[in-house]
């Protein structure tokens, strides 16, 4: 089979907004993970190590910052004259122009773009979710079982089975019906959002779905369940190693402490599957001798004379002597000054925490005013670019975020300069 007979179209579009201010200015596929690494470089990563050499990332909502740090897909091996790495945006036609309605439009309106590679097959892969996978194995599976589509599915807890798209399978793991967030599901085989389509047979079913007004341009809610009325074939691929959906707060920090962990589907050091990732270029990371260290991931500009475990520490940050971090994660440039105390915390890009500040779960007698919805098993979380007073007290669940008029409230010393996450990604 050529190289050009298998291409992947990489949604990158989703605003993320259960992330809360994590993603007011920033794509969630864009977000800082694991100390040097964004969430978009594992699905990018995987396209490289399977093999696959057109990829289609398809931007919609802050897409600068996201489109500046992807480029022409060099630190990711995909910069080629032919195929190779495109960014796609809405854009303007004779007929008007319009914002990707749903998974499925996104991929109609590129229509253009796959046929001009004339590809057998394509891989639809969402860009927010942490795992690695060989895509060249689905498509043998794909193949080997004649489908028309392939749907990698995982299984989930049963209680967490309302969250996710479950496939109901026949013996031979063939798709007999799709349940979308069912209240009471029949079987634990969630849709990881990975698909593999004849191209044909998905090119037909775009066009025929953007014809339909009552649709809402959807992969789970109309695609699929189209197909499978109609009488298509789909397969379920069972997936066995380790992946995370970090929509949550929580799933997001989870998925940071369990790098800390060290789970062997998650081995970052591995050389056979590599994760790539564009890093600024920074000096060396420092140790003082009064820092203390245990358990933790850092990476190039840090220094560190305070204390941290078990968190994960990305590139230039500060951790100055007398502040302890403990489960954290510590996102690019923030600073941690002299006395403050952090424990299960989210701290954004380029965030000074002030002296003296103290957040966990254990100061259930903190300011109650900032506990938030999204936010949940303790975690809280600081908006990028602030600056908090020193002395602060911040409670569990809390979620620290300039005023929506954009003016400061009591707990900062500065607003969000949203700069000065452009910066940090380039």
């Amino acid at each position: 089979m050529a190289k050009q007979d298998f291409i992947a179209m990489l949604l990158a579009g989703g605003q993320g907004s259960r992330l809360g201010v994590l993603t007011e200015n920033l794509a969630k596929p864009g977000v800082p993970f694991g100390s040097r690494y964004r969430i978009i470089d594992f699905p990018l990563s995987n396209c490289t190590n399977s093999g696959i050499e057109t990829v289609g990332v398809l931007t919609q909502y802050m897409p600068l910052e996201l489109n500046e740090y992807v480029g022409n897909g060099h630190s990711w091996d995909l910069d080629r004259n032919a195929g190779g790495l495109s960014i796609l945006s809405p854009y303007q036609t004779m007929s008007g122009s319009d914002w990707y309605k749903g998974t499925a439009n996104s991929i109609y309106q590129n229509i253009n773009f796959i046929d001009r590679y004339r590809p057998k097959y394509v891989a639809v892969l969402s860009g927010d979710h942490i795992y690695k996978m060989d895509y060249g194995k689905m498509l043998e599976y794909h193949l080997k079982t004649q489908a028309d589509a392939t749907i990698a599915v995982i299984e989930v807890p049963w209680e967490e089975t309302h969250r996710f798209g479950i496939m109901n399978t026949n013996k031979d793991m063939s798709i007999a019906e799709f349940d979308e967030k069912p209240a009471q599901a029949k079987n634990n085989l969630a849709s990881m959002g990975i698909y593999i389509f004849d191209w044909p047979v998905l090119r037909r079913q775009l066009i025929e779905d953007e014809a339909n007004p009552e649709s809402s341009n959807d992969f789970g809610k109309n695609i699929i369940p189209k197909m499978l009325a109609e009488g298509c074939k789909l397969q379920a691929y069972p997936f066995e190693g380790y992946w995370k959906d970090v929509g949550t707060i929580f799933s997001l920090w989870e998925a940071n402490m369990d790098l800390l962990d060290a789970p062997e589907d998650l081995n970052l050091a591995d050389s056979s599957w590599r994760i790539y990732s564009r890093n600024p270029i920074r000096p060396p990371h420092y140790i003082g001798k009064t820092a203390v260290l245990d358990k933790c991931f850092l990476t190039d500009g840090d220094v560190i004379y305070g204390s941290a475990y078990h968190s994960v520490i990305s590139d230039s940050v500060v951790i100055e002597e007398g502040a302890e971090v403990r489960d954290c994660v510590l996102m690019p440039g923030c600073r941690i000054k002299r006395g403050a105390k952090l424990e299960r915390c989210i701290v954004g890009i380029n965030t000074i925490v002030g002296e003296a500040v103290e957040a966990g779960p254990d100061l259930k007698d903190a300011n109650e005013a900032y506990v938030d919805p999204l936010c949940s098993e303790g975690i809280s979380v600081f908006q990028n670019g602030i600056h908090l007073k020193a002395g602060l007290r911040i409670g569990p669940n809390s979620m620290i975020k300039r005023s929506p008029d954009g003016s400061e409230t009591d707990l900062l010393e500065a607003i969000c300069d949203s700069d000065f996450v452009r910066r940090q990604l380039c």
